[in-house]
């Protein structure tokens, strides 16, 4: 059915304000179809509903209709993704019950809640319960007399404006779902890119993108990050999804100069169909948003967009603190690791050894699903940094012990022995000055634990098993096989093959079964050229 210009209902199709035509020809505005299902088992009724629905369009969509002539045929289609938007379905078909059926199937086997669906009948008289209606969230009931060819237009159009509120609910519902899990860490960039998604979901929702989708971008300011100028896409909705983590737009993105212009004038751009937010922080980031809504942006919608881009600054400048306070806490790790280290100059390179070993042995374990309770985000960020503290405690060690070339006596590996829980002491003090786990926590563990034995042999507290911190027992294998690669005051450095024959023939006495097996498969099969010895 085509409406002309000026009929009674034009007002159905022109709902909203702007310049229809120009509507239509903006390609970035969604041109995908609506999608109708009829399913019905009279052919007639196909041909009749099609007839009558020809040539609408609604908000610029035209509707495509699919046609099922059953109810189980009905459902194999639904359980696919297809993109149904409503469906007129007949109630007696297969059985007098099998429209009803397909309803309660749809919602709960399927658990589409969006789907609009109503009901029709040839047979007055065949009604469906009212728990039917309210239990499984029908939009219409009418007879197929009733069903017009008027009436019939006006109920599809009204069930297409609950679909697409409903649409917009629920976007808006990911949207808030995505900001809350989050949330719960933004100073780790994979939650922070996610909350920057949900908050993007959300302003999809409220602005009625549809596929188009909203995209953000980050630029440093001019003199940071060494003063080279850095782009990056955060995250992307919609038909921008596949470019989050590129480092700028490529390069037949048709809205690449509306961005670049924001980002040279430092001002939001408002050139409808495309929008640009521009967002700067007191830390030297900025960020502009990228919107294409159908219609052209309000005063209050801008506003709002302002106060979303605001919340996604705000956390990226939250970040970028924790990021300073963290590679403070690091700079204190290594200076400590020098203090120690500075009496003992053949040792230069044993610590940035032990801390890349450490890390990829952890990394190991991880992949292998062993200590996954231990193995936590947190541990595998800090015990490479902690690892290298791991004889700190030798500050306190006397020079003529520590330096001495040839074995000590009883007395002298005593003294050296003390060490550990030298170094153990001094961290855990200044771990308690810290809330919460910090790399002064792991430090503290590896410091006071890499000497002790898997079979409870080691020293300075005879740890057996687990008993002794995973962290620990990662650094005690990588201690030795280190040590044992490269020359020292009273050593020669050993072959690899050597090395790695002693590390197997104490799996299980001195050393953690798992740590060692991780260790060898790193090497085998990684091959670092980093843990070769180079001075033998």
């Amino acid at each position: 059915m085509h409406h002309e210009q000026g009929s009674e209902e034009d007002w159905i199709i022109e709902d909203d304000t702007g310049d229809k035509s120009q509507l239509l020809s903006d390609t970035n505005f969604e041109t995908r179809p609506w999608r109708l299902l009829v399913v019905d088992d009279e052919e007639d009724i196909h041909a009749v509903t099609r007839l009558a629905l020809n040539n609408i369009v609604f908000k610029g969509r035209h509707l495509e209709i699919l046609s099922a002539h059953s109810a189980a045929q009905a459902f194999e289609i639904l359980s696919k993704p297809n993109d149904i938007n409503l469906i007129l379905l007949d109630v007696v078909m297969e059985t007098e019950d099998a429209g009803l059926r397909l309803v309660k199937r749809i919602r709960e086997e399927l658990n589409n809640q969006l789907v609009r669906i109503v009901l029709r009948t040839g047979q007055p008289g065949q009604a469906p319960e009212k728990n039917v209606i309210v239990d499984y969230d029908i939009n219409d009931y009418k007879t197929k007399t009733e069903l017009t060819t008027q009436r019939l237009f006006t109920t599809v159009i009204a069930s297409l404006r609950a679909y697409e509120g409903l649409l917009s609910i629920e976007r808006s519902r990911q949207g808030l779902t995505r900001i809350l899990q989050a949330s719960a860490n933004l100073y780790e960039l994979k939650s922070l890119k996610e909350f920057a998604s949900g908050v993007l979901n959300q302003i999809g929702a409220i602005l009625d993108v549809g596929a188009d989708g909203v995209l953000c971008l980050s630029r440093n300011a001019p003199g940071t990050s060494n003063g080279k100028i850095q782009t990056s896409i955060i995250a992307g909705t919609g038909t921008y999804s596949d470019l989050s983590g590129l480092d700028c737009l490529p390069a037949d993105c048709e809205w690449s100069a509306i961005v670049e212009k924001a980002f040279t004038e430092k001002k939001s751009q408002y050139q409808h169909p495309a929008d640009v937010l521009f967002i700067h922080t007191r830390h030297g980031h900025e960020f502009t948003i990228l919107v294409t809504p159908p219609w052209p942006l309000g005063q209050i919608q801008r506003d709002l967009l302002e106060l979303f881009c605001d919340r996604i600054a705000a956390a990226f400048d939250n970040r970028y603190l924790n990021e300073q306070l963290q590679r403070a806490q690091e700079a204190s790790v290594v200076a400590l690791t020098d203090l120690a280290e500075s009496r003992d100059t053949d040792t230069g390179g044993h610590v940035q050894r032990v801390c890349r070993l450490t890390n990829a042995i952890a990394t190991e374990l991880k992949r292998r699903h062993k200590f996954e309770d231990d193995l936590t985000p947190q541990f595998l960020d800090m015990v490479g940094i902690a690892s290298i503290l791991h004889d700190v405690g030798k500050v306190a060690t006397p020079d003529a012990v520590l330096l001495k070339a040839s074995g000590h006596d009883k007395n002298e590996r005593i003294i050296m022995e003390h060490h550990a829980l030298a170094g153990e002491t001094v961290l855990a003090r200044a771990a308690t000055m810290v809330d919460g786990v910090s790399y002064l926590t792991y430090g503290s563990q590896i410091a006071g634990s890499h000497h002790e034995h898997f079979d409870g042999q080691g020293y300075p507290r005879r740890l057996k098993g687990e008993e002794i911190p995973l962290s620990a027992r990662i650094v005690a294998v990588v201690d030795v096989f280190d040590a044992l690669l490269h020359r020292r005051p009273y050593k020669q450095a050993w072959s690899l093959e050597a090395t790695m024959e002693y590390i197997k023939s104490r799996s299980g006495t001195q050393f953690d079964p798992q740590v060692v097996e991780a260790l060898i498969h790193f090497v085998e099969t990684e091959k670092p050229d980093w843990v070769n010895n180079s001075d033998q």
